[in-house]
């Protein structure tokens, strides 16, 4: 027996220590299990969700502690009941976890190793037997070293638990056991291999046989049977391989822009799963460093769980030069711990990962592309005009008054907000603003390109095309623009397009359409040489013929027609 007592001991006081110190290096992500626990289809403890960040630092530090002191044997009768009230504790949440599924984690080993609810069940079992064993054989239980040495070494354990807590809540966890680690490429994490097992289902199907019910089980395979078929139901029996990545993407405006930053070459992210809970004096460093970013190069995104009208609110407020793109808060909380973080992305790949009180260690290279004279205050000011030139545009290009309606209510806008008159109000009022502000930056700097500002290089252009009285003062202007590669080509030739058709004459690539009431009906604005639009349409950076195009534009029914201005005449 003090054979069995004293492997027991040791044993227990060593996964203890294992698991504690594995939770110890990620206390976040521990606060986040708690969480889910604390959530109310599970236990119902709301109230402890402030907390939670807090008891799990608690738990983690005694978890370790209390295995120090069984192994050196401090304080025998008070260290066995906590030991045993813990497993109980924990075998009670395990077991909880295994019969409802409610939790598929309970998070024993943090990231480093993931164990099924009914796994760490039996584990928590077969510690409770050892922790038994230890109760009832405690008079085998001897010291080790001395008591003033006892006492020092559980003094010195809690210190360097304590600088270890502080060290990872300052800056990130040491070791990073996330599938989103530093050399870790999120494509390939996201990809289900060709040999991978796939789910396995039984299916239930239920027929009417002579009037009786009779139930035919097969894994997939429609049965051969006589009577009438009332139904089936389907079991999954076996899980299929599932990626370490996964709910991964970046969305916005209801497009998805994952592949597109995915294989970008240089990418800064900036992460805030919730801004809501996030440390908003994290973004003064975060804006620093992101400035830093545009100007040598770098594309910068923002990623968050927060609505478009939150985020937009937040780069407002703190004055950031890039936009927030949609993304799971779960996956977002997985990548970083830490609310602001900041993360490097080379084609997927992520190659630097920071807390925001670490931002000003990001690593930054010249890339070819840099940018030293942008205007990251007017870049600002670009992004906020291009947001207001869409504020209430985006709702006007919704087919029916129900989608208006739910877009509106989801902007926060009220009833009386979104009627067609009132929305192309507020737009055109709107539109006559923001002229005035670009005809202002267009008198005094010339266009703001892409040198000057980066993405915000098409603000002027769309404040300029839904101001058309004003195009023909800046069209030479935007040409050049164009011409030097301050803004797409594409945009140019729409422009003018545009320009022609206002003043009623053939336009050059043929972007601009038009819908009449009368028997003229949809069409493609007439063509200055036509039988070569679709040469001068590529060399102007379009990906479509003007066949294609009309198509995109008027259905895939519409057919184009070579039209002159005398067939778009009105009789």
């Amino acid at each position: 027996m003090k054979a069995l007592v004293g492997v027991t001991r040791i044993f227990v006081g060593i996964l203890f220590i294992i698991s504690g110190l594995i939770k110890l290096n990620d206390p976040v992500g521990f606060s986040f299990k708690l969480q889910d626990y604390f959530a109310p289809e599970v236990l119902n403890l709301e109230f402890l969700t402030p907390f939670a960040l807090v008891i799990a630092i608690f738990v983690v530090i005694y978890e370790v502690l209390l295995g120090v002191m069984i192994i050196i044997g401090y304080a025998k009768k008070f260290t066995l009941w906590s030991l045993l009230l813990m497993i109980v504790f924990f075998t009670f949440l395990t077991f909880y976890s295994a019969v409802t599924g409610k939790v598929t984690d309970c998070g024993c080993f943090g990231d480093a190793l993931k164990l099924t609810p009914w796994q760490s069940f039996y584990k928590d079992v077969f510690l409770l037997v050892l922790i038994l064993i230890s109760w009832f054989g405690r008079k085998h239980i001897q010291p080790f070293f001395s008591r003033n040495i006892r006492s020092l070494t559980v003094f010195a354990s809690l210190v360097v638990c304590l600088a270890i807590m502080y060290h990872v809540l300052m800056h990130l966890p040491i070791i990073d056991f996330r599938p989103y680690k530093i050399e870790a490429n999120i494509t390939e994490g996201m990809s289900i291999p060709e040999d991978a097992p796939k789910p396995i289902f039984e299916y239930a199907w239920k027929f009417n046989v002579n009037g009786e019910e009779k139930i035919i089980t097969t894994n997939g395979d429609y049965p051969q049977q006589e009577g009438e078929f009332i139904g089936v139901e389907t079991k999954e029996i076996q899980a299929g391989y599932e990626p370490p990545i996964h709910d991964f993407s970046m969305e916005r405006g209801g497009n998805d822009f994952t592949d597109s930053f995915l294989n970008a070459e240089h990418v800064i992210v900036v992460i805030a799963y919730s801004l809501s809970n996030s440390e908003k004096e994290g973004f003064i460093p975060v804006r620093e460093v992101t400035d830093e970013a545009l100007e040598k190069g770098y594309q910068v995104i923002g990623l968050s769980a927060s609505s478009e009208e939150v985020t937009d609110a937040l780069v407002e407020e703190y004055g950031l030069n890039f936009k927030f793109y949609f993304c799971d808060m779960t996956t977002l909380k997985t990548i970083v711990r830490s609310n602001p973080g900041i993360l490097e992305l080379q084609k997927g790949t992520i190659k630097q990962k920071l807390h925001w009180n670490d931002a000003s260690e990001l690593r930054l290279k010249e890339l070819p592309k840099s940018k030293p004279e942008m205007d990251m205050a007017l870049k600002q000011k670009l992004d906020s005009i291009a947001e207001l030139d869409q504020r209430y545009r985006k709702l006007m290009y919704l087919d029916t008054e129900a989608e208006r309606a739910e877009a509106a209510k989801q902007a926060g806008f009220e009833e009386e907000d979104y009627s067609m008159e009132t929305l192309w109000a507020r737009q055109s009022k709107i539109d006559s603003t923001n002229m005035e502000f670009i005809a202002g930056i267009l008198d005094t700097n010339g266009y703001p390109g892409k040198s000057m500002v980066d993405t915000a290089n098409k603000a002027a252009w769309y404040v300029l095309q839904h101001n058309p009285d004003r195009i023909e003062e800046y069209l030479p202007m935007i040409k050049t623009a164009g011409e030097e590669g301050e803004l797409p080509f594409n945009l140019v030739a729409m422009m003018e397009d545009r320009y022609l058709m206002g003043k009623g004459e053939p336009q050059i690539y043929g972007t601009q359409g038009m819908s009449y009431d009368d028997e003229r009906g949809n069409l493609i604005w007439p063509i200055s040489d036509p039988e070569n639009v679709n040469e001068r349409r590529e060399q102007a950076g379009f990906d479509n013929t003007i066949e294609e195009y009309a198509k995109a534009l008027f259905g895939e029914d519409f057919e184009y027609k070579v039209l002159t201005m005398e067939d778009v005449k009105e009789d």
